[in-house]
């Protein structure tokens, strides 16, 4: 069981998450089929959505800096992950070109809706640009076959992305009930009936051992509810999942956990509780915690504003021809050379655009 904790939405959040329109096509019925052109391209052009182009140097930027980010991490050994005969590399390549997609469909967006960048947002691009470019070395200038122009003409696409996505969004403030929002602190007591593989798939216990699990969950929740124990202690002795308190709100566990937790009061102690996780003993430390219902708020007001941008941009997609320059992008990869190790694209980025 997944436990969502309270974050900041923006729109990095969005054209990571959201993934509305790539090249091989998605969303609504067959209007989205995947148009595929291997000739008829502008030298190094990856893809074409109406009069946006994307050239091979553009997603080298990204491609490039998401690969050494995960580098930075995890090392290189990161890259020999597979899953399901896809390669992690695949993967981010997928992801990249998607993100590259979004951003472009959203300067088209921006250009009908009137919304450009002014003068101010059109310098912070440009020191942006000087600053990404200026840390770049030779190699790295060379391998990613980039201009300060080219990263100048990034960051302005990106903030007018940003800028269409507010716009669109700007007078859409749902009123957000403390019920709808209202989030509880627990605490919990897990004993697992799965585990995770080398893959991060997850494998059932058989029933032999599931039955030892329950037996287990059992036995602790008579400890639990002996009139001078102490929860906190059993959950620390015992739990297999996280210790300590925690905050949610609705929708963000599974339902038989969420039933049974929503239905607590104070000090209350659940029976046992199966999820595909395992079997849980839930105490509720508090019903209504003001401070966590109040940042749920403003997730839900983002989440619903986000909604109502995705309307929007899955209207205007409809329509768009896109053309992806297949035989060329078949061909990207990684870049092998010790010397390229830029990862800072982004954090200029918002250095300079306070996302």
């Amino acid at each position: 069981m997944r436990r969502k904790r309270i974050s900041t939405y923006c729109l990095c959040c969005f054209l990571c998450g959201m993934l509305l329109l790539s090249l091989t096509g998605c969303g609504k019925g067959e209007a989205h089929t995947r148009v595929v052109l291997t000739t008829g391209f502008n030298k190094d052009e990856i893809f074409r959505i109406e009069t946006m182009s994307c050239t091979l140097p553009e997603a080298m930027v990204y491609l490039t800096n998401t690969q050494d980010q995960y580098e930075s991490v995890y090392g290189e050994e990161i890259w020999k992950t597979n899953l399901n005969g896809v390669t992690l590399e695949e993967s981010v390549k997928d992801t990249v070109l998607a993100e590259l997609a979004q951003i472009k469909t959203m300067n088209l967006l921006a250009r009908q809706q009137g919304v450009v960048l002014d003068e101010s947002e059109q310098k912070l691009a440009k020191e942006a640009a000087r600053k990404y470019y200026g840390s770049l070395n030779q190699t790295e200038r060379e391998e990613m076959q980039v201009t300060e122009e080219i990263i100048e003409n990034l960051y302005a696409e990106f903030a007018l992305a940003g800028k269409v996505y507010e716009y669109i969004i700007k007078d859409i403030y749902p009123e957000i009930s403390d019920d709808e929002a209202r989030t509880i602190t627990i605490l919990d007591i897990l004993i697992k009936t799965c585990t995770i593989d080398g893959t991060g798939r997850r494998v059932a216990y058989d029933e032999n051992a599931k039955e030892d699990a329950l037996k287990r969950a059992e036995d602790i929740r008579r400890l639990a509810m002996e009139e001078d124990s102490d929860f906190e202690q059993l959950v620390f002795q015992y739990s297999e999942g996280e210790k300590g308190t925690f905050s949610f709100g609705k929708g963000e566990t599974e339902k038989a956990f969420e039933d049974a937790a929503f239905n607590l009061g104070n000090g209350e102690i659940s029976g046992i509780v199966e999820t595909e996780e395992g079997y849980h003993i839930i105490k509720c430390i508090s019903t209504f915690n003001r401070e966590e219902t109040d940042a749920n708020k403003i997730k839900i007001v983002e989440q619903r504003r986000g909604e109502v941008f995705g309307e929007e941009y899955d209207a205007f997609v409809e329509s768009l021809t896109r053309t992806l320059n297949e035989e060329l992008w078949d061909t990207v990869t990684f870049i092998k050379n010790e010397e390229v190790t830029t990862r800072d694209f982004f954090d200029v980025y918002n250095e300079y655009f306070g996302l």
